[in-house]
């Protein structure tokens, strides 16, 4: 029987890259502790639905326990043009609730249905990978939501981050709020998403959007350098240090230094082959 672990550890073997999912306007690439997400519907400037959401959980199910980093990217001249129009025509789309039918379901029904659009919003910052996202173009709405879910961003000069969700009489629901306001600040994060202007490239710099601008051409470069980068280091130092980060802000000073000791006996008992 031919499992997803088994292609993996093949394409290992000969050194090639496999691909584990193309569907839905998402494909996933494996090439040993890499893998690439990419959005692949560059005629409809990668616009967002409920299926390709479905497609970008199920990429992070399919990872294999050898990934360390995972890169998303997209085709065409736009990361991500936000949620497909047809969301907002009143079928919206074939076999999904419309708008008018999860307004009418109870709280429950509808808490339940954007929690399971949220799941392709998730699994993007695990402790065990670190995530980077390869933005050009347009970053808007449901976009700029899947491009703040990842760790880390390289943008293009041309980028164009705007949370358009408010000025459409809804609020942005795709988990992007959290890492907004932990980015730029709550002041900052309120007046990029209440008034939905765009936010480009010197800006996104400037505020910690964006961990590095480069031009067109050298995106993919950029993004392998730093995928190489991260790779450098011994991978459960990594997700020490990353677990560490992502809770400090939860944490008292004090709760932090705890943690901060506890993870460091933990690496030094590694290193010394010292069982805890």
């Amino acid at each position: 029987m031919v499992t997803v672990q088994s292609l993996v550890l093949t394409a290992a073997d000969r050194r090639l890259p496999v691909t584990l999912l193309d569907k839905d306007g998402v494909s996933l690439i494996v090439d040993d502790a890499v893998a690439t997400v990419t959005l692949t519907n560059p005629a409809k400037r990668n616009a967002q639905s409920p299926a390709l959401w479905r497609a970008l959980a199920e990429a992070g199910s399919l990872l294999p326990g050898s990934v360390r980093v995972v890169v998303l990217r997209a085709e065409g001249v736009s990361f991500s043009a936000g949620l497909d129009r047809q969301a907002f025509t009143p079928e919206g789309f074939d076999g999904e609730p419309s708008f008018p039918e999860m307004a009418r379901g109870s709280d429950a029904e509808l808490d339940g249905i954007i929690a399971a659009y949220q799941d392709a919003f998730t699994w993007w910052r695990r402790n065990d990978i670190v995530s980077i996202a390869a933005v050009q173009g347009h970053a808007i709405g449901a976009g700029f939501q899947l491009a703040l879910a990842c760790d880390l961003r390289v943008c293009t000069e041309d980028v164009q981050f705007a949370m358009r969700e408010t000025s459409l009489g809804l609020v942005p629901d795709l988990t992007g709020t959290h890492p907004l306001v932990g980015l730029v600040g709550y002041a900052r994060a309120l007046e990029i998403c209440a008034t939905g202007r765009s936010v480009h490239a010197e800006e996104a710099e400037r505020t910690g959007l964006a961990n590095l601008v480069v031009p067109a051409a050298e995106l993919d470069g950029a993004v392998q350098d730093l995928a190489a980068a991260l790779l450098a280091a011994p991978r459960d130092a990594v997700v020490e240090t990353k677990a560490l980060l992502r809770g400090a802000a939860d944490r008292t000073y004090d709760e932090q230094r705890a943690a901060e000791r506890a993870a460091q006996a933990r690496r030094i008992r590694d290193l010394a082959g010292v069982a805890e």
